[in-house]
């Protein structure tokens, strides 16, 4: 695989994407909703109705358990510890939007293209099968990312304006860089190849992005099963999951190259 090809790929489908810059919609309003959604939980609602957080007693036997298991959380005041303890689940939130706003781009990538009878000088260039769908998978990729870089910066942000002293400061564990610069970047990278994987066998944009909810239920299934007590995912679990995620993705390459055929394609769609 020669990397200054890829690159020279990815270039123009990013110079596609910023003349069209309203494909990104989705990821935007994703990481929007990330970010405000914790704070009506976390801050708003307790200061609405008056009652705090942990007044909720299944909440607190919750946290009780958390705190067990989690000597920093321990270490905390009580409502300080359920704030810690709720933006850190929070952070899940931010593996899944990436993966919903960017498979649109990353499904039509190829069969919007095979649609768009735009795909056949892309297959007559010396460029093989897997420069091609790693570029695409990339260019899907990076926007959405940056998006995410953003949306954390200004989460962290209000985090260290609206919640109590010390919350900001125990979110800072290798736990939630793990989650949110490992495994979620590699958790996007497998959803989206496997988004492509599928598109070169289909023709419609919809089918391929459908293949993403294989991602994005264990991810969302992870946050319901912490925030209500069922599991904790250590950070040794997380580690694991992220070299999981990182072996996904490259069987998905893979994959993806053995599913695209690439005369077929050139003979039906041209």
């Amino acid at each position: 695989m020669n990397a200054d090809r890829v690159i020279t790929l990815m270039g123009k489908e990013l110079r596609e994407l910023r003349a069209s810059p309203t494909q990104l919609a989705p990821v935007v309003l994703l990481i929007v909703v990330c970010t405000v959604l914790p704070f009506l939980i976390v801050v708003v609602l307790p200061w609405s109705t008056g009652k705090t957080l942990t007044s909720d007693q299944a909440f607190r036997q919750v946290l009780t358990i958390a705190r067990s298991q989690t000597p920093a959380l321990a270490a905390l005041p009580l409502e300080a510890a359920a704030e810690v303890f709720l933006f850190q689940q929070f952070l899940l939130l931010y593996l899944i939007a990436p993966i919903i706003g960017a498979v649109s781009l990353a499904a039509y990538a190829v069969v919007g293209e095979k649609q768009g009878r735009t795909l056949e000088p892309l297959l007559t260039t010396p460029l093989s099968t897997p420069e091609i769908l790693v570029a695409k998978v990339l260019a899907s990729f990076l926007p959405s990312l940056v998006i995410e870089g953003l949306g954390l910066c200004l989460y962290v942000t209000m985090i260290a304006l609206l919640a109590s002293p010390g919350v900001l400061w125990s979110l800072a564990t290798p736990r939630s860089l793990l989650l949110v610069a490992v495994l979620g970047p590699f958790a996007s990278l497998a959803g989206l190849q496997a988004t492509i994987a599928v598109s070169s066998r289909v023709t419609d944009p919809r089918s391929a992005q459908q293949v993403a909810v294989l991602v994005i239920v264990p991810l969302v299934l992870m946050l319901a099963g912490q925030i209500a007590g069922a599991f904790f995912i250590t950070t040794t679990l997380l580690l694991l999951l992220s070299l999981a995620m990182v072996t996904a993705w490259i069987v998905l390459i893979f994959l993806s190259v053995a599913l695209f055929e690439r005369e077929t394609i050139l003979t039906r769609w041209t």
